[in-house]
């Protein structure tokens, strides 16, 4: 049984969901929320397997909503549910612990193949999303099971001195790309200071 929960800002979108899995034997909705910080708590109280959530929500969006919920459980997977295809979008989800990203002009069906998928551990993206080299970030995760290889492959040019505009070039990313990735590292690293993830990088250069 797979056990979701909604987070979704119309509630005829989540009676559309609801409808749509209502027939399934393995799928189970077992709560919804209106904005994101009732989505945080109710999947506190509830615990489900896979979460389906907005990007744009009312008093907290799906990002941070992602964030925390992630933090607390990260066995969860969330799906982002959106009308946004743009990069930035997508990049802020997948760093944000993202599984899936789903449009929301796809059909009912596609986001129920994304449901069992993400369910198994696997990724599941639109197809209308250009991933680039979103994949190869969010799937494969470095050997102490902390950083993906993406944020590797930034450490280490972190190391060799280079700036975010110098990694965006050499990796053919955005800066804000960089910049995001820098952040998500510091907060799984417990890293604190401005300097202080050069400093990781410089005492563990020939580490990773």
């Amino acid at each position: 049984m797979i056990r979701i929960a909604i987070g979704e800002d119309h509630q005829s979108l989540i009676d559309g969901i609801a409808l749509l899995i209502r027939d399934e034997a393995h799928i189970q909705l077992i709560c919804s929320a209106t904005n994101g910080l009732e989505l945080v708590q109710a999947v506190r109280k509830h615990q489900p397997d896979v979460i389906i959530t907005d990007i744009r929500m009312p008093k907290m969006d799906g990002i941070q909503a992602t964030e925390i919920i992630k933090k607390e459980f990260p066995e969860i997977a969330v799906i982002a549910f959106t009308m946004f295809d743009q990069q930035d979008a997508v990049q802020q989800m997948l760093d944000a612990g993202a599984s899936g990203y789903i449009l929301k002009n796809s059909s009912l069906q596609t986001l129920k193949k994304a449901i069992e998928t993400v369910a198994e551990g696997t990724p599941f993206f639109d197809s209308q999303i250009e991933l680039n080299n979103f994949e190869d970030d969010h799937t494969a995760t470095s050997k102490n099971g902390l950083l993906t290889k993406r944020q590797l492959e930034i450490l280490r040019l972190i190391a060799h001195g280079k700036t975010s505009r110098e990694i965006a070039d050499e990796l053919f990313i955005g800066v804000h790309t960089v910049d995001t990735h820098r952040k998500n590292m510091m907060r799984i690293l417990e890293l604190k200071g401005k300097g202080e993830l050069l400093r990781y990088a410089l005492d563990r250069k020939y580490d990773f």
